[in-house]
């Protein structure tokens, strides 16, 4: 018989449960960091932003500008966070140059956010 693997998925959508995986990591690698990364541990879902976000708590340190940009290759972001970022731009009225740089994204990958769902962010 095939015994079944633990893991650590949200059956709701077949994601993993970043703040379990996270909580484990800071518990053995990373005590110093778990007060700044106190505020995500506590939350059951976690959107694209937040595991964003504890990665650069925990590794902007330690990785070099070649590691960020061949690790922002394969970000993928969902519909919620994609509309938390398109609604932080217009809460500070920044531009396009400006959010791409603030979220380490391309231009043309937020023109194209903004054309997807610019309008539903802007009710």
């Amino acid at each position: 018989m095939e015994r079944k693997k633990k893991q650590k998925l949200n059956n709701k959508e077949n994601r993993p449960l970043y703040h379990k995986i996270y909580a484990d990591m800071i518990r053995d690698k990373y005590p110093d960091r778990e007060a700044n990364c106190i505020n995500y541990l506590n939350k059951r879902n976690w959107t694209a932003l937040d595991v964003i976000r504890v990665n650069m708590i925990l590794f902007s340190n330690k990785q070099g500008r070649k590691e960020i940009l061949l690790g922002q290759r394969h970000r993928a972001y969902d519909q919620k966070s994609i509309k938390q970022i398109l609604q932080d731009k217009k809460e500070n009225m920044l531009n396009n140059k400006e959010l791409a740089t603030k979220y380490k994204l391309s231009r043309n990958t937020v023109a194209k956010w903004k054309k997807l769902f610019g309008k539903e962010v802007s009710e």
